[in-house]
């Protein structure tokens, strides 16, 4: 994942930052909870397409 796009990019739902997750290729939102998957190299930033995270999943 590139550092400067990751900068730019924000979670849809909060507008608050996100983390990459490198284990499971996805970006995360802390507060939505939502983890964002990345397909072929491209984020997909879409509230549908978003995992939820389970309460006992650690975040970063």
């Amino acid at each position: 994942m590139d550092a400067k796009l990751l900068q730019i990019l924000v979670c849809p739902v909060t507008k608050g930052p996100l983390i990459y997750n490198k284990a499971k290729n996805e970006l995360i939102s802390k507060s939505a909870r939502l983890a964002y998957p990345i397909k072929d190299g491209i984020p997909v930033m879409l509230e549908d397409e978003a995992r939820k995270l389970d309460e006992d999943e650690e975040v970063a």
